[in-house]
Order: C-alpha cells, then structure tokens, then sequence
C-alpha cells in the first residue's frame, strides 16, 4: 500500500499528548481536541511516496504538522478527523507537512526547514526570561550549511515565522531556512532556555 504522492504514517503513541507524568502520578494538562498544543506531532511512516525518492524510509519517525492527527467538531457539533485521515489509524502526509525525521536514532531535518533553541536573556532591564529573534541552530540543512551558517551557531530569524515543538522534551522553534537572516559571533555566555514545563 502506498500512496502517490504522500507518506502514510500512523500516530507514534497516542494521537493526542494530554497527561504528564509527575511522580508515580499521571496529570491530565488537556481535555479539548482543539488545542492544537496537545496534539502529537510524532508519526511512524508505514509507507513512503512512489513519485519521490527522500531519505525518509519505512519506519522512520517524522516530526510533522500539528492538523494531521487533529480532530475537530464541524458546524453541526460532530466531530470529526482531519482531511488527512485515511483509514484504521492511518493518515496521509504531504512533502510540506514534514519538519524533521528520525532514523538511527538522530533527528534531522527535512527540506527547508531547520530548529532553533532558545537562549535564556541577560538582558536586566528585559522581563522576558528568553532572548528575543535570537537562538542556537540545533537541527540545520543543507542550505543553510552553503551559506557557512552550521548546527551550534548563533543564529537571528525573523519574527512570526517560528512555531514550537517539543523534540526530545526540548523547546525548539521550527522555521525555514529563509527565516534565518543573520549570524552572530558566540559571546560564550549564551545559555539554552528550556522552560521546566516542556519536560
């Protein structure tokens, strides 16, 4: 079974991610299918495209859009799956809607798109505990590799063009290659800010 021009994947766990283990205790953070922060974003490819040839193969997790496992209720009240589902806990997935995959145990990115960690602030005059448009390329790609910008540099991007995930109960910032618009020289002081909730 494979689809033409989609990856088929399935939910790696659940489809969504509502309870946090505190303790020996189970604590339930969600209890609405809107919250799109709650939804997995985690996929096992069951089946790859015949029309592409990707370095994602057949059992590879991917890291992927937030809509696909969704669900939501329409204007009459019922819920329903997204656009993506195809059947018995299976969903199609386009080329775009794939951020990272993992295979041999290391995330790498996919296509355009690249990671950012975000620093903690040093500025005291600031509230904010993170560093504004700045970060720490975790998970970069080719092109930006041939603009001499690589995993581990300081880095600026552009506002609202970064969405957060959580990869291996980390915080980073997902965005494309273009988002990208400087590269700073490492003071030595630059501090990842990963936020207790996210663990």
């Amino acid at each position: 079974m494979n689809s033409l021009f989609d990856f088929i994947v399935e939910p790696y766990g659940n489809r969504y991610n509502n309870e946090v283990k505190v303790g020996d205790k189970s604590l339930i953070i969600n209890t609405k299918i809107e919250s799109y922060k709650s939804v997995n974003n985690i996929g096992k490819v069951i089946a790859t495209p015949l029309a592409y040839k990707t370095s994602i193969k057949t059992g590879d997790l991917v890291m992927i859009h937030h809509n696909v496992f969704r669900r939501f209720y329409d204007i009459r009240g019922n819920e329903k799956n997204s656009r993506a589902y195809f059947k018995d806990n299976l969903y199609f997935v386009q080329l775009d809607q794939i951020y990272l995959y993992k295979n041999k145990n290391k995330w790498q990115s996919f296509g355009d798109r690249c990671f950012i960690n975000p620093i903690k602030n040093n500025d005291n005059t600031n509230a904010s505990l993170e560093q504004s448009l700045i970060g720490i390329l975790k998970y970069g790609n080719s092109s930006l590799e041939a603009l001499g910008i690589h995993e581990g540099d300081l880095v600026g991007y552009k506002p609202f063009g970064e969405f957060d995930f959580l990869v291996d109960n980390q915080r980073l910032y997902c965005m494309k290659s273009n988002d990208i618009v400087i590269k700073y020289e490492r003071q030595g002081n630059e501090k990842e800010y990963n936020p207790s909730w996210a663990w």
